[in-house]
């Protein structure tokens, strides 16, 4: 697996793996078979592995932290941190407060069973806590060997100005993918004259951008998808349109759907490590196999024309989703 640097801080392989569906939003996965899937993963030479307290909640860092056990020494591990619960474990809103930040941290430690977290991400920016404070109670965790390197997810261009300032930001984690090229505009630009890497989640768009999701029916019934307005009504079957004229560019360029619209994310620069989330091992190869495929500039036309920027319908989230991106 080809390598790249996260801020000039962390290396990490071109593709890593994003374990949220292995607990939560998707339907789950036996832990056996997340276990398998995740060593299966470091043995195809993925060492970048991205959970969250959110995921689960809590579960999906026991898992990571029992399945990467013993290799800890040789993975890079993130994790995030940014909401408030109730006792039942349903999110209630942003935590951006100093104390959270810190007492999250503690708790991931524990259910990770590491000494230190690579990349410690503010999850969503609290409307309500300046980003100063909160990056500075990060940097305290730095300062304390505690965390690695800090990452900021769905900030928008003053907050992530703002948390630069008070210590250095390594990755910001967003949603990009063909799907959704919203980043291009501001972030991107943004990130590069910082020196701030970019980490685009959902590069698949939860899997719509492999075409093997022709509805919804299909998915459990606890698949969070199947609210998403892009898999709803008309919807669905005008973007799986979008994701036939990519089958066939991949059919020309011997790949999967999936690999070439990956392929098309590790394109758009060097700075850019996507993380695809897989549960069967199938995808996973498939995933990983994407860091090898070349496109050239008529490949790179040929997808543009095919998968025009916003020519993909419906909003990537809910409205309440939608409310937590910080503009």
């Amino acid at each position: 697996m080809k390598t790249r640097t996260l801020g000039g801080r962390l290396q990490v392989s071109a593709i890593g793996l994003g374990c949220m569906g292995m607990s939560f939003a998707y339907g789950g996965q036996e832990e056996p078979d997340a276990i398998n899937t995740l060593r299966k993963a470091f043995d195809l030479g993925i060492n970048f592995f991205d959970t969250a307290e959110i995921y689960g909640p809590y579960e999906n860092e026991k898992l990571v932290g029992k399945a990467l056990k013993g290799i800890r020494d040789q993975v890079v591990i993130a994790t995030k941190f940014g909401f408030r619960f109730d006792e039942a474990g349903k999110t209630l809103g942003a935590n951006g407060r100093p104390e959270n930040v810190k007492a999250v941290a503690e708790a991931s430690l524990k259910r990770l069973g590491i000494d230190v977290i690579d990349l410690y991400y503010q999850h969503r920016v609290d409307p309500d806590v300046a980003i100063e404070e909160t990056v500075g109670a990060m940097a305290d965790l730095v300062r304390e060997g505690k965390v690695r390197a800090l990452g900021l997810s769905e900030a928008g261009a003053a907050s992530i100005r703002r948390a630069h300032a008070v210590h250095p930001i390594t990755a910001l984690q967003s949603e990009y993918s063909l799907a959704t090229r919203d980043p291009e505009n501001e972030i991107l630009p943004l990130c590069r004259e910082l020196g701030i890497s970019f980490v685009p989640f959902s590069p698949l768009a939860r899997g719509l951008l492999s075409g093997t999701i022709r509805d919804t029916s299909a998915l459990s019934a606890d698949d969070a998808r199947r609210n998403y307005p892009r898999f709803s009504g008309d919807n669905l079957g005008k973007n799986l349109s979008l994701v036939d004229r990519l089958n066939e560019i991949a059919n020309r360029k011997g790949c999967t759907t999936a690999q070439l619209a990956l392929a098309w994310v590790l394109h758009q620069g060097d700075d850019i490590v996507p993380i695809p989330g897989a549960r069967r091992l199938a995808n996973l190869q498939d995933n990983a196999a994407a860091a090898d495929i070349s496109l050239d500039s008529a490949d790179l036309k040929a997808i543009d024309d095919a998968f025009p920027a916003h020519a993909m319908l419906g909003e990537r989230y809910g409205a309440a989703a939608l409310a937590m991106v910080n503009k």
